[in-house]
Order: C-alpha cells, then sequence, then structure tokens
C-alpha cells in the first residue's frame, strides 16, 4: 500500500434549517458533519453556569446552563490553581449549590446524558489551541519529525511568555512548517478572545451563553483543512462568501481552493455521497470480495460481526479468510468515522490459524485507522479471536443524528410475531373471563393477527370460547400494530 497522502475534497451543502459537510478522500466518502438550527452542537460553546447539585460520593455535581438537561462535571474537569497535587481535590472543597462557574461543553448531550462539562477552557483557532489555565505547551503527536515539534514548542514557549499572560498552549499538527508570523497571529488572537470572554462572564446572568463556536462551514475551515485538501465545494451563495472573508482574514492558503457550486445536480449527489449516507444507517456492510460486516449499535458498545458470506477464495479456507479479514478492517476502519461511532468497539473478525495473518490484519486496521481525527486506542486480537478498542466520543453517532428508535419494536430490532400475540389475546380472553362478568368479547388486532385467527388458530379461538363461555368478535384496527391488540368486553 503506498504511503502517499490521499487527496481530500470538502463539500458544503446548505438549507436554511440544516447545514451538512463531507469530507472525502479520493473521492470515497469518509466523515459526515450535520448541523441543524433547531439542534446545534455544543460542543466547545462556553456558559456561566449555576451549580444545581453537588453529589460528593461521585466526586461529580451537576450544572445548569440553560439546557432541557442539566449538564455533567467531575471534579478531574475543574481547574485547581495547584496542578502539582498529587490527590484529586474533593468536589466539597471546589464547588457549593448556587455557585455562578465558567464551564465549558466537552461533549455534547448524548441519548438521556446531559452534555459533559469541564472548567478548564480551550480556544481554538487554525494553528494552535490556548489553554487559559495552563501553563504548558504540548505539539500533536501527527507532527513526527522531532526538530520540528522542538521548533514549534520552543517558539510558542518565546510567544507566551512574551505576552506574560500566564497561559499554555497546544500545537496544532496544520502548523507544521507555518511561519513564526501565522502562528503570532493566531496566539494573539485567542489571547484577545479570551479577554473578552472573561469580561463577557463576569457580567453575565447565570444559564447565559457566554461564547458560541463558529458555524460549521467556518469551523470545516479551521479545523478540517490541511494541506492534502485540493478544494472545497460550496453550494450557498452567501455561506462561500462568508468562508472566503474567514480565509482571507485567517487562512488565505485555503482561499483558493473554495469554489462555488452552481451545477444543477445536487451536490451530495457527487461521488454518490447521498447514497453512501444513507448506507451507513444499514446493519449489513457488503465487502466487495462478496464478504459483509454487520454493525450492532448499543448503549453499552458497538460490536462489528466479519462474515466471508460468498467469498470461496481461490487457494484454500484460510487464505480466504485472511483475505475478507483485511478487506474488513480497512472498510471497519472507514465506517466508523462516517458513522461516527464512538465508546467501547468490539471488532469479531474471522478466527485465523497463521500468526503473521493476524499481525496483518490489525497492521491494516491501525493503518485505516491513522487518520482518524478522534483519538482511539486498540489492543492486540484476545484469546477468544476478538479485537477491542475504544474511539473517543464527543458528538452523537450518525444514526442518532439523523434516525430515532422504530416505533413498532422501541428499538428492540423485532416484534412479536402474529402466532405469538394470538397466543397473548387468548390468554388475556382466560384472565378476563374469570374476574368479570360479560356476555361478548370484542378483539381488536393488526390485520396480520386476525387473519391466523381465522385460519391457523381458528380451532383455538373455538377453544377459547368454550372455556370462556362466551362469543368472541374479531375486528381488524388499521393502525394497530403487530404486537398491539384490545380485548374489549361486551
Amino acid at each position: 500500500m503506498s504511503d502517499e497522502s490521499p487527496k481530500e475534497e470538502i463539500l458544503v451543502n446548505v438549507t436554511p434549517s440544516e447545514v451538512r459537510a463531507a469530507l472525502l478522500e479520493n473521492g470515497i466518502l469518509q466523515e459526515v458533519f450535520i448541523e441543524r438550527a433547531a439542534r446545534r452542537g455544543l460542543i466547545s460553546n462556553i456558559y456561566k453556569g449555576r451549580v444545581s447539585r453537588v453529589l460528593p460520593g461521585m466526586q461529580a455535581a451537576f450544572i445548569d446552563i440553560g439546557l432541557e438537561r442539566t449538564a455533567f462535571l467531575h471534579a478531574s474537569d475543574i481547574a485547581v490553581a495547584d496542578e502539582d497535587r498529587a490527590d484529586e481535590p474533593c468536589i466539597k472543597d471546589l464547588l457549593r449549590e448556587g455557585d455562578g462557574v465558567m464551564v465549558q461543553v466537552a461533549k455534547d448531550p448524548l441519548g438521556k446524558k446531559g452534555a459533559r462539562l469541564t472548567t478548564y477552557i480551550t480556544l481554538p483557532s487554525r494553528h494552535l489551541v490556548l489553554l487559559p489555565h495552563s501553563q504548558t505547551v504540548g505539539v500533536s503527536a501527527r507532527i513526527e519529525d522531532d526538530d520540528e515539534r522542538e521548533r514549534l514548542r520552543s517558539m510558542v514557549e518565546q510567544m507566551l511568555e512574551e505576552q506574560g499572560q500566564g497561559c499554555g498552549a497546544i500545537v496544532r499538527t496544520v502548523a507544521e512548517g507555518a511561519a513564526d508570523e501565522a502562528i503570532l497571529a493566531d496566539l494573539k488572537y485567542t489571547l484577545k478572545l479570551w479577554e473578552v470572554v472573561q469580561e463577557r462572564c463576569r457580567l453575565a446572568n447565570v444559564k447565559t451563553l457566554v461564547h458560541e463556536d463558529l458555524s460549521l462551514p467556518l469551523r470545516m475551515l479551521r479545523d478540517q483543512v490541511t494541506t492534502d485538501v485540493e478544494r472545497i465545494l460550496v453550494d450557498s451563495e452567501a455561506d462561500f462568501t462568508a468562508m472566503q472573508e474567514f480565509a482571507k482574514t485567517y487562512l488565505p492558503d485555503a482561499e483558493v481552493m473554495l469554489e462555488l457550486y452552481k451545477r444543477r445536480r445536487p451536490i451530495f449527489d457527487l461521488h454518490g455521497v447521498e447514497e453512501e449516507i444513507s448506507k451507513s444507517l444499514d446493519r449489513t456492510i457488503p465487502l466487495k470480495s462478496g464478504g459483509y460486516l454487520i454493525f450492532d449499535q448499543t448503549e453499552a458498545m458497538t460490536t462489528v460481526d466479519v462474515n466471508t458470506g460468498a467469498y470461496v477464495g481461490h487457494r484454500n479456507l484460510e487464505e480466504t479468510i485472511f483475505r475478507t479479514n483485511l478487506e474488513a478492517a480497512v472498510a471497519t476502519a472507514r465506517q466508523l468515522r462516517l458513522r461516527n461511532l464512538g465508546g467501547i468497539i468490539i471488532i469479531d473478525f474471522i478466527d485465523m490459524e497463521e500468526e503473521d495473518h493476524r499481525a496483518s490484519v490489525m497492521q491494516a486496521l491501525e493503518r485505516s485507522l491513522a487518520r482518524d481525527r478522534a483519538r482511539h486506542q486498540v489492543t492486540p486480537v484476545s484469546a477468544l479471536g476478538l479485537v477491542q478498542m475504544t474511539r473517543k466520543r464527543t458528538r452523537e453517532s450518525l444514526q442518532h443524528v439523523l434516525g430515532e428508535d422504530c416505533p413498532c419494536c422501541k428499538g428492540r430490532g423485532f416484534v412479536l410475531t402474529a402466532e405469538t400475540v394470538c397466543f397473548e389475546i387468548f390468554r388475556e380472553i382466560i384472565r378476563q373471563s374469570r374476574q368479570f362478568d360479560f356476555e361478548e368479547v370484542l378483539v381488536l388486532a393488526h390485520q396480520d393477527v386476525i387473519d391466523l385467527l381465522l385460519d391457523e388458530q381458528a380451532a383455538g379461538l373455538v377453544e377459547i370460547e368454550e372455556q370462556a363461555g362466551k362469543s368472541i368478535r374479531l375486528q381488524t384496527e388499521s393502525l394497530y400494530l403487530q404486537d398491539q391488540f384490545d380485548v374489549v368486553l361486551m
């Protein structure tokens, strides 16, 4: 496999109520970002919150920042004056109920959980991230050249010392090879922004938004544009102009990449992006070899099952399994990014007998994950043949953004069979007949259930009538789900 970096392209699709951005590598969709006007992401937003409840047993507090659900702040996420102390301070010594506190959203609300907060404020710019509550300078691990790492660290340390603000910073990957002037301009901008944020927080009431992160199109420019990006297509003239102005001020090199998309064909139809998004919601992902992956996303973890399917190979079974697993490793890494799956992930590759085959599959997985910006950790193959990994979860998965639990099965993934429902109806009639007096029973149910009661279960229905000593009438309810029914006593 070539080590040459893939060429990237960014597509931005804007409608009045929704903005979507797609990141493609060599024409293949890798990531999707969605921002809806009614439900904008909260990550990096800064609030002046009010401590609503302190929980010493959990070393945490619930903070009201004006959202539907209170947000969660752990003691380890609270900036303290003495950073060198070994023990974690007690939450009761840091916060009291009713206190006002400046907090930043670290994780969006996920499912039934409120937002995760931190008081370690970060203010990102193009080349660096300002750390107002720290005095350390870090450099992105993606910058591998030791000399460049040392140059950047020394330069930023000197700049911070000259500014005299007592802050720290993280140097971002895009700073590699950047001019001193560009990095200094970013530093001055973030320091000024920090002053503004502090003043706003001082004057604001509690439960108030103090600082909101950039809109999605501008965040794509700030966070996703690297030297690998060849062009950025935008289908909205207003957003194209805003991105031009932003690029002109902060990212001069990115200005030439911007193009206004004017063709009649929808922009997400390019490279089959719309189709790929639709496929990413499927449970099963086919592989080119004929094998397939099965993704099961639950509250606790995500599991990925690899199957050979129709692929029989050309040599022997071990070779067939090896080739399927290699393809599955690459496809799984891409799907994790595309679906934005986080937390614990278990990959069940097909068992391989040869050690070098297992090593090659792990290398393929690690190599495919290398371009994933989300922090991840992969463990070696376990004794059960499973690969366990974690991927940092900061925003909701694509499935949760675009979908909701099925009203028929309530997220279980199945509904009761018509036969099972028939037996439940029989039991309910017997139960009612032993408790109440009535002349007749009316059963309201789905068409498939009524059909079964009149056909295969007709003998059972007659037997229940004799047992209850009452006649039973059946009525189809077109709005009922298959496992929904009512037994009405007449």
